[in-house]
């Protein structure tokens, strides 16, 4: 824990303080993840048989990212990189932890919570860490004041055992999802006074599939057991954000909180997954492959007044994104060795090149890249593909022979980007994580 500190001092002081002269009260950081959420199951991109009405209102209310990204095709990987701005490849965190409780996001890493913590933020997880379970890799150490919820990959919607305030048993009872909402708006409430990072991870849709009989009961009309328990469930989580967005609204928030909504990966269709139910319609492909339906997400960044309403990008955006964006919100300098941009200038229409040139994924034997329209991707042992996602969202065309030229191009800047990744940390686990 010495190192850690050690670590983080240093970075913070060399890069992560506060623009001299910054007077006005920094702006919360709301970040509500989604777990193994489809992409086709929001209203926002034409889900009809699953109302999501808060999630909508969110939508409407700000900048939806049609060509919003994850960096990883399953849930840990993606947290890491979300966490810490940076590829997690190039730190070996690319598979989720194992069994063994030490493995989990390396301690010299140095977190969102720690960078903004450091400006005088009040810092929160609600909900799914998998980020690790030993001591001295649990949230509390990794910059967050603040923790309900659990540590690991996955947690029943109804048992109490392993759901954690702090690193003490919390005595939870009732349906997580709720009780997750509950404890977003407490938090809001005990620090509505002062700047906050609130990290709300839902476990939501992630299996075991689970659902309270009030919400089933609104999906009576869903004849497929496994759709209409996965309907229930996503309908409980649009209900825990409609809370929490009210809650915002009711404290007077709203012009002082920047919103992000993702899923930390697309659902899990594929068979030998942990299949929910979810759709990636138009998509390709599922969680745990680098297809567009692996790891493009429904994504929407709100902030009432700073942030058109309504808005659409069409550029890719990655949650990688989300690091420098709520520093640069916060005032703060940009960290360096990050790969992560500050999304702001992009959305509120004052820079005209894309945020991106380069996009980048290596998960075990898979990779992928994609600069403007055109993607390569080895997802399993075909080969190596070539798509125009502009013209193909949905990744039927294979247009390698085609085009080979752009090919060598695309592979050439993967082989390039992955000389500066490092060996996976540990092998790629269990694959219904």
């Amino acid at each position: 824990m010495t190192m850690r500190i050690a670590i983080i001092a240093a970075v913070l002081a060399a890069g992560g303080t506060a623009e001299a002269g910054n007077k006005a009260r920094r702006p919360n950081v709301l970040i509500l993840l989604a777990d193994d959420l489809g992409y086709a199951d929001v209203g926002f991109h034409g889900c009809k048989d699953i109302p999501t009405p808060h999630l909508d209102a969110l939508a409407k209310g700000g900048v939806r990212c049609t060509s919003g990204y994850v960096s990883g095709p399953y849930c840990s990987p993606t947290r890491a990189g979300l966490l810490t701005g940076r590829y997690q490849t190039r730190f070996g965190h690319e598979f989720n932890p194992g069994a063994n409780p030490k493995q989990g996001l390396p301690v010299d890493q140095v977190t969102l919570a720690d960078r903004l913590r450091a400006l005088g933020y009040a810092t929160g997880l609600i909900g799914k860490w998998h980020l690790g379970a030993a001591p001295g890799l649990r949230p509390p150490e990794r910059g967050f004041q603040e923790f309900f919820g659990f540590l690991g990959g996955a947690h029943d919607y109804f048992k109490a055992e392993g759901i954690l305030r702090g690193d003490k048993p919390a005595g939870e009872s009732g349906y997580l999802t709720d009780a997750l909402a509950r404890e977003a708006v407490a938090f809001i409430d005990r620090h509505q006074k002062e700047p906050f990072l609130l990290y709300l991870a839902f476990n939501a849709v992630h299996t075991p599939m689970q659902a309270s009989e009030s919400y089933l009961a609104r999906f009576a009309g869903i004849e497929d057991k496994q759709r209409r328990t996965y309907a229930a469930m996503t309908s409980a989580m649009d209900d825990a954000v409609g809370r929490v967005l009210a809650k915002l609204r009711d404290a007077g928030l709203e012009e002082d909180t920047l919103i992000f909504f993702f899923s930390d990966n697309g659902g899990p269709t594929m068979v030998g997954t942990t299949i929910n139910g979810s759709r990636n319609f138009p998509l390709r492909g599922s969680k745990r492959q680098l297809l567009e339906g692996g790891v493009r997400v429904p994504f929407v960044v709100a902030w009432k007044g700073k942030l058109p309403a309504g808005g659409r990008f069409d550029h890719p955006v990655i949650a990688l994104d989300v690091l420098p964006t709520a520093l640069a919100a916060a005032g703060a300098a940009p960290p360096a060795k990050i790969d992560g941009v500050n999304l702001l200038p992009h959305l509120q229409g004052q820079a005209e090149a894309p945020p991106h040139e380069w996009l980048f994924w290596r998960f075990g034997t898979q990779l992928a890249a994609r600069k403007g329209p055109w993607k390569l991707v080895r997802y399993d042992n075909t080969g190596t593909h070539l798509y125009n996602l502009q013209d193909d969202i949905g990744e039927a065309t294979d247009l390698a022979a085609g085009q080979p030229d752009v090919l060598r191009e695309l592979q050439a800047a993967w082989d390039r980007w992955n000389t500066e990744n490092v060996p996976p940390l540990w092998g790629a686990g269990k694959k219904g994580d």
